[in-house]
């Protein structure tokens, strides 16, 4: 809910939009909804936010105020948007063969790591950051699994599908635990 080009001269949109997410993160705020429109409902958020920080209670965004939500507001929107995502960069000609060492493969392994869970026909990898063995052996169920040619070699197409595959792995996984969880 971070304010979008649209909202550059726009300062009470702006102001609405970062006390919303301010309450998205932490019931504590008033949830305020972003019409560019300083009404009550964005004076009682404002007023409550100031209670909560000790800052002189009117409900008006001085300065002072301004200056306290930007900040909190920073904060809430890293805990309520998705987590940053890692982007892995391989050459459009790069190939990480067996033998080959790279912060990418310790990558690679956990996501590997994670489908051997799920796909029983994936073995589990060595956590190596070197292509070894068993990780061209994971790679090559993996690439057998989505119907790539099976090279054990990371490449940017398994790389690709890899990280395709791994969000739906990696809740079937977690939903999985939770099960056994409750049911142990």
């Amino acid at each position: 809910m971070r304010p979008g080009e649209s909202f550059v001269s726009q300062p009470i949109r702006s102001l609405q939009t970062m006390l919303r997410t301010l309450a998205e993160h932490d019931d504590r705020y008033k949830v305020v909804i972003p019409d560019g429109v300083y009404g009550a409902q964005t004076m009682n958020a404002v007023a409550q936010f100031q209670r909560n920080h000790g800052l002189p209670v009117t409900g008006v965004t001085d300065q002072q105020t301004w200056e306290a939500i930007v900040p909190r507001y920073e904060y809430a929107l890293v805990h309520v948007q998705q987590a940053q995502p890692v982007e892995i960069i391989l050459n459009s000609s790069e190939v990480l063969c067996s033998g080959d060492s790279n912060p990418c493969l310790y990558v690679a392994q956990s996501l590997l790591l994670v489908l051997s869970q799920v796909y029983g026909s994936i073995g589990a990898p060595t956590m190596s950051g070197i292509l070894d063995d068993s990780t061209a052996d994971s790679l090559s169920s993996f690439q057998a699994l989505i119907g790539l040619p099976m090279t054990g070699n990371l490449d940017k197409v398994t790389w690709k599908h890899l990280a395709l595959h791994f969000p739906l792995a990696a809740n079937l996984a977690q939903r999985q635990a939770q099960h056994d969880g409750r049911s142990g």
